[in-house]
């Protein structure tokens, strides 16, 4: 099967417009208090969202998506945040993260 874009990673991009809720995972597995950011994008492996603060390097956040339409599923899911660039001409940042683990949807919280 060829590909009809040019696209070079692994999986396919996915524009997806939806509020992420995200949280810090400390050490211990504990979380802080809860974020809400905008989803821009997911792909098999990792997300780009916009949160309004400015997030470390190299944490692990917990993330739960929910998109409004039924053609995106929920996801809930721990990403390590691997890029974060100041937005150019709005007031937040890009947070670039890979999904490292996916929570079952009977897994309890």
């Amino acid at each position: 099967m060829t590909r009809e874009y040019d696209e070079k990673r692994d999986f396919i991009r996915i524009d997806v417009d939806c509020e992420i809720v995200f949280k810090e995972l400390d050490s211990d597995g504990s979380a802080a208090e809860a974020q809400i950011g905008q989803v821009a994008n997911l792909s098999g492996r990792g997300m780009m969202f916009i949160s309004d603060t400015e997030i470390e390097k190299n944490i692990i956040l917990e993330v739960n998506i929910n998109p409004k339409n039924v053609l995106t599923p929920a996801l809930h899911a721990n990403v390590k945040v691997v890029r974060v660039i100041k937005q150019r001409h709005a007031d937040g940042y890009e947070i670039g993260a890979v999904i490292k683990d996916i929570y079952d949807e009977d897994d309890e919280d």
